[in-house]
Formats: structure tokens, C-alpha cells, sequence
């Protein structure tokens, strides 16, 4: 009787221990999941570019980090390889590159010289972003598509990366920068604000569309190609300026109603990954 159970104790702990396994092991996707590895790679690089004083470099690694976050949900999509982990990971990865990187750039590049005031503001624009993209991942499925609620933070990040460029081509000093330390705090406060900002996802490029569109996109082109680094910390502000005059003065059009929010957990990756994928 002893050794039957005995033998019934061994047989369970080996279920037990077989259904442990299931749990602790997992698989991912590997491809999707090398992007956002890439787009984490290069908001670490900007940190460490920004401590040494190369302010460029780390600006340009920011705007890589951009890249990659730009194509990995759309590999994933195409591909069919979503999942809760890339989702998790990819979030994890955008507060870094486009919260924490920007953040230390913005202090090291302009508001040291303001002591407690200047990391304060850093540290609001990191604890903004974060909230930006924790706000974002539970509300997926519930805003509309067509716009984003705050100014999405891997575009707060292109406006200060791109500002670091514009100044060194226009050979302005960013170094205990008032209007620095004010753009900072004015990126903190519209990235949780409930300002709508348009995403564009409405536009399918792939059909017949006017021919002035074509005209539009050739002059935009232009006037980027004309100066880079100026025109496009122009349009990049410009995009925010005007999502917070349109908040403020109720303009536009109206929000639809919007549904009830689903859970967080039954999301995927390939939602989580749409609002980045537009900027």
C-alpha cells in the first residue's frame, strides 16, 4: 500500500514538474523581436553618446532607434508573428530610446547649467513618456485609429533629436537654453494630454488618390531636401504645435463615441505596434 503511494506521489510530481516546464519555457518570435532589440541597441548607444558629450551622434542614434521601430510591428504584422511579448518588449524598448534617451540629451545638452530645475524637466519628460505609453496600451481598441490622444513620444524624441541638429546647423547655443527648458516642459505636458493628434492611418497609399497629393508630397520632399536637420525639427514642432492649438480651441472634427475598453491582456503585439508605425 505504501509503495502504490508512493508511486502515485512520484507520478504527480512528475505532472507537476512537466506542466512547470510548459509554463517556464516559451517561444518568440525572433525576427520582429531583432528590430526592437535594434531600436533598444541604439536608444542605449544615444545614452552613452550623450554622457561622453557627442550630442550629434546621440541625436542620429535616436533617430535610428526611430527606424527600427518604425519597421519591426510592420514585419510582425506582415509576417503574422504579433504576440503579448513583442508588444511588451516593444513598449519596454520605447521608453528607453524616446523616453530616458531624449531625457539625459535634453539635460546634458542644455538644461545642466538650470540645477535642479533643468533634471526636474528631464525627469518629467521621461515620467510623460512613460505615462504616455502605459495610457496607449490600455487604451488600444478603444480611441479611434484615425487620431492619437497626446503627442505619441517617438515623436517628442524626433523633435528634440532633431532640435539638437537644427541648432548645430544654424549655430545657435543650446547651453542653459530658456527656450529649451520651456519646449521641454511644453513636450511633457502635450505627450499626456488628451489633445488629438492626427495619425494619418486613414490614408491608403496603395489606391487612386488625387494628383495634387503627388504635387504635395514632391514639395514637401523639397523642402526637407533644402535643409534637413532645420526643416525637419520645423515640421516636427509644427505637427505639435498645431495638435494643442486644435485641443485648446476645440477644433476639428468631433471624436467618435468610443467602446467599451477591451482587456490589456487579450492585445497583440501587432495593435500595440500600429500608433509607432505611422511616425
Amino acid at each position: 500500500m505504501s509503495d502504490m503511494s508512493e508511486n502515485t506521489g512520484d507520478l504527480k510530481l512528475v505532472g507537476n514538474s512537466s506542466k512547470l516546464k510548459r509554463r517556464v519555457s516559451m517561444h518568440i518570435y525572433i525576427l520582429p523581436n531583432m528590430l526592437t532589440t535594434a531600436n533598444l541597441f541604439f536608444g542605449f548607444y544615444s545614452i552613452i553618446h550623450s554622457i561622453k558629450g557627442d550630442f550629434v551622434y546621440a541625436s542620429y542614434a535616436v533617430v535610428a532607434a526611430a527606424v527600427f521601430d518604425l519597421f519591426d510591428g510592420r514585419l510582425a504584422r506582415m509576417t503574422r508573428s504579433t504576440s503579448r511579448f513583442g508588444a511588451e518588449y516593444d513598449s519596454l524598448s520605447d521608453l528607453i530610446s524616446f523616453g530616458m534617451a531624449p531625457g539625459i540629451l535634453l539635460y546634458l545638452w542644455a538644461l545642466q547649467p538650470f540645477g535642479r530645475v533643468g533634471w526636474v524637466a528631464s525627469f518629467l519628460y521621461v515620467a510623460c513618456g512613460a505615462l504616455r505609453l502605459a495610457r496607449f496600451n490600455v487604451q488600444v481598441g478603444v480611441i479611434e485609429k484615425q487620431y492619437f490622444q497626446g503627442l505619441p513620444i517617438p515623436m517628442a524624441a524626433g523633435i528634440v533629436a532633431s532640435c539638437v541638429l537644427a541648432f548645430r546647423e544654424l549655430g545657435l547655443e543650446a547651453y542653459n537654453s530658456v527656450y529649451i527648458l520651456a519646449m521641454t516642459f511644453l513636450l511633457s505636458m502635450v505627450m499626456v494630454s488628451t489633445f488629438r493628434y492626427r495619425s494619418f492611418k486613414d490614408m491608403d497609399l496603395k489606391h487612386r488618390m488625387p494628383f495634387s497629393y503627388l504635387v504635395l508630397g514632391i514639395l514637401l520632399f523639397v523642402v526637407v531636401a533644402y535643409n534637413p536637420e532645420v526643416m525637419l525639427f520645423a515640421l516636427f514642432l509644427i505637427y505639435a504645435v498645431l495638435g494643442a492649438v486644435f485641443g485648446l480651441f476645440r477644433l476639428g472634427r468631433k471624436p467618435a463615441k468610443l467602446k467599451s475598453a477591451p482587456e490589456y491582456l487579450e492585445q497583440s503585439q501587432g495593435d500595440l505596434l500600429e500608433e509607432e508605425d505611422d511616425e
